[in-house]
């Protein structure tokens, strides 16, 4: 299933998506896209909402289109409908191509795509340098000629991407649109289906260790203009096979692999009428063989490694559809024996009367209970109506220094006579500083002193039921289970909100 332009337009990183998509257990359904949307920071709510009341909808919202997931956004009496490509409907169609299924979305700052690295930009400015070195330095036809082999590089790079999933805009708009009797167009029906495989390159791999080792090459021009002219020659080779697998084999014509013959001949051309007066050196041609090594070792390296990879993902895909499962999930959890605790109300936020009970027991000074806290920080940001947690700090006054007995006194003090929020931030705030400074400035206690016998009682509760080990979840009594992480907890906590039975 393609949604490559929606996927886009909410700023997704798209092989997050695609990988929580797939490995959820209830894949491909609308209940796994919307499920997915959420993890992903997209708030939204699904219906089967009969036609006649689309009108009602807002301006945009996601659909079921010709059997793809599509948003839909609404201009007059037009719809621009992204899924794999864009296109615009009118009412009419749009009412005939689409399901009952709409999903009404709100998209949050944590949706935003945020990449480590952008290569891209490294990429143009090294293209830019290469292109002002080649007109300042070289002849008109020796830069044509780099320009042309820095045009197959970033073609090439495009559609070696997109072999791993990374759609091209750049490809997507030279192929054009799929017609509706066609899965696929020409351009992937070619290469995606391209059955050459040398050490598992395929022939358009070959296209990016071509161009780049000639655009480095170029650079150098005209010291090596008599290698570069011969690889031209070459490249006829290249040319015909491409021409007789389009035409005689797959019997379709793929626009982008007719671009880069294009690019070929123009090379061929200028490497015939214009690269003159050339000279053999046996160190050109032995720094050739090395350049052209390494770019083929390079182009290998990232072609397997980026092969283990999408291979790792489909497998955990398909484990994780196993271990996501809340049937499986429930099963475990209700495994060992339930806690009853007798204090359910110090230190406890949220909404008190909700169906679902979290408890996390910890330590101010444990070094894992940060991470733990910032979960729970989240769902009751996340469903400050649903939830009610309970903080159970392990705290006995016997063991406990006088600094930790400060801070439990601290976080009673603001427990009791401040508004929620303020505990939780100061709890927070702990965490991120571990100054006991700032949370006493915060409570504004002073000296005065806080009674911290319901804390004794929580932690002599904690110990009774075995719960010393710091942090440790508990939802409605039962240990969080240990063959799950704890921030699996978010693929289940929705259904744990809904299940009536638990």
């Amino acid at each position: 299933m393609i949604f490559d332009k929606l996927i886009n337009y909410l700023k997704l990183d798209k092989q997050e998506f695609i990988f929580q998509f797939n490995s959820h257990p209830n894949y491909p359904s609308a209940l796994a896209f919307s499920d997915t949307l959420n993890f992903m920071g997209i708030k939204n709510d699904a219906y089967e909402l009969d036609k006649e009341y689309w009108d009602e909808l807002p301006e945009e919202f996601i659909a079921i289109v010709e059997n793809s997931f599509s948003l839909v956004k609404k201009t007059g009496n037009t719809y621009s409908v992204y899924s794999e490509k864009a296109k615009t409907l009118d009412k009419e169609e749009l009412y005939k191509k689409s399901t009952d299924f709409v999903l009404l979305f709100e998209k949050t700052e944590a949706a935003e795509n945020k990449l480590v690295f952008n290569f891209k930009p490294v990429l143009y400015s090294i293209f830019a340098i290469v292109l002002v070195y080649s007109f300042l330095t070289q002849s008109i036809y020796e830069a044509l000629f780099n320009l042309l082999s820095l045009a197959g590089v970033y073609i090439s790079i495009e559609i070696f991407n997109q072999k791993f999933g990374n759609a091209s805009a750049v490809i997507g708009s030279i192929c054009g649109e799929v017609s509706a009797t066609q899965t696929t167009n020409a351009c992937d029906k070619i290469i995606k289906q391209d059955k050459t495989s040398i050490f598992g390159l395929k022939f358009s791999d070959f296209s990016l260790i071509y161009f780049t080792g000639l655009a480095i090459l170029g650079l150098f021009l005209p010291a090596t203009a008599y290698i570069v002219k011969g690889f031209t020659f070459v490249s006829v080779i290249a040319i015909g096979y491409s021409l007789y697998i389009q035409a005689f084999v797959e019997k379709t014509f793929c626009r982008v692999c007719l671009l880069i013959i294009s690019i070929l001949v123009a090379q061929l051309i200028i490497g015939i009428f214009f690269f003159q007066n050339l000279s053999f050196g046996l160190g050109a041609l032995l720094l050739t063989i090395i350049l052209w090594a390494l770019i083929f070792s390079a182009v290998l390296y990232f072609n397997n490694l980026l092969e283990q990879k999408e291979n790792l993902q489909k497998s955990n895909a398909k484990n994780l559809r196993f271990k996501r499962n809340y049937e499986l999930f429930k099963s475990q959890l209700l495994e060992k024996e339930k806690v009853e605790f007798q204090d359910s109300q110090t230190f406890s936020v949220g909404q008190k009367n909700s169906r679902l009970h979290i408890s996390i027991v910890s330590n101010p000074y444990c070094g894992f209970c940060k991470d733990a806290h910032k979960i729970m920080e989240r769902i009751l940001e996340k469903y400050p109506n649903e939830v009610s947690v309970q903080m159970r700090f392990n705290y006995i006054p016997e063991r406990a220094n006088e600094k930790y007995s400060q801070l439990i006194s601290d976080f009673t003090h603001i427990y009791k006579n401040k508004p929620e929020k303020e505990f939780l931030h100061a709890v927070e705030e702990w965490f991120e500083t571990k100054d006991e400074n700032k949370i006493n400035g915060l409570s504004g206690r002073g000296s005065a002193a806080e009674d911290l016998t319901p804390l004794v009682s929580m932690s002599l509760e904690n110990s009774n039921a075995g719960l010393s080990f710091t942090p440790i979840f508990l939802i409605n009594g039962y240990q969080f289970p240990e063959k799950y992480d704890r921030e699996d907890i978010w693929f289940f906590i929705d259904e744990l909100i809904e299940d009536e039975d638990f």
